[in-house]
């Protein structure tokens, strides 16, 4: 299922994770879950590298031309990955993502915030500031 903010997915998506919600009811387990589903998500992309090999990391300095304007960095700027991610990656990664996205759904509904409000707000305050979003 795509997620459209506009079609209440991020709210079915929070009121389904708060009914599955059963051993990580309190918040000190579903925050010590949030951050470790984050460290799965930096070992998969560690292990597409080290492991698979899929995709490479070269790192190096960014270098941007002087007087490049904000609106132009972007054609300077590397990600420093290549190559693409196998289909075994892929799968591996999104199901990490996925368990992520959970427990944030989980933090949300136990704090009693809405994550789509959350997505909502985000995106009207990029839009609004733009490339001075950078902080």
């Amino acid at each position: 299922m795509k997620i459209n903010s506009s079609s209440g997915t991020f709210c079915h998506f929070q009121d389904k994770v708060s009914k599955l919600l059963l051993r990580h009811r309190s918040i000190l387990d579903s925050l010590s879950k949030h951050v470790e589903s984050s460290t799965r998500i930096n070992r998969a992309v560690s292990k597409t590298v080290t492991s698979c090999g899929c995709i490479s990391i070269k790192a190096e300095k960014q270098h941007i031309p002087p007087d490049t304007s904000l609106e132009e960095c972007h054609k300077y700027l590397n990600s420093h990955i290549k190559g693409s991610l196998c289909e075994n990656c892929r799968e591996t990664l999104e199901e990490e993502i996925g368990n992520n996205l959970f427990y944030l759904a989980a933090l949300c509904h136990l704090l009693d915030i809405e994550l789509e409000e959350i997505v909502g707000k985000e995106y009207e305050r990029i839009n609004a500031l733009g490339l001075f979003n950078l902080s």
